[in-house]
């Protein structure tokens, strides 16, 4: 499984990148510019996420963004987890946005 720490992706210039949190969490505080769609969703919504250009992956620690991008990959797209999830992104002092 690829993976990227949140220091490497602030530095891409314009990453997609999936928030598979829950509708909860991902109110509270998110990384700006992502798509959030819950890991719950993600087999049905499949086909919204973009299979030509790799896809960053993130949850609130990366347990289910792992099996997210295992699932993406499996399926075709180049799939990136991001380590440390939300929680590492917020400790790097990164910024975020809240609401949906």
């Amino acid at each position: 499984m690829k993976e990227i720490t949140v220091t490497e992706l602030s530095a891409l210039a314009e990453p997609v990148v999936i928030d598979v949190r829950e509708p909860w969490e991902y109110e509270a505080a998110h990384v700006p510019g992502v798509v959030h769609i819950p890991m719950g969703e993600v087999v049905a919504r499949i086909g919204e996420i973009p299979a030509d250009v790799p896809v960053h992956v993130i949850c609130a620690a990366g347990g289910r963004s792992a099996q997210v991008t295992e699932y993406l990959a499996a399926h075709g797209h180049d799939a990136v987890n991001i380590a440390g999830g939300t929680g590492a992104w917020q400790q790097a002092g990164l910024p975020t946005e809240q609401g949906a």
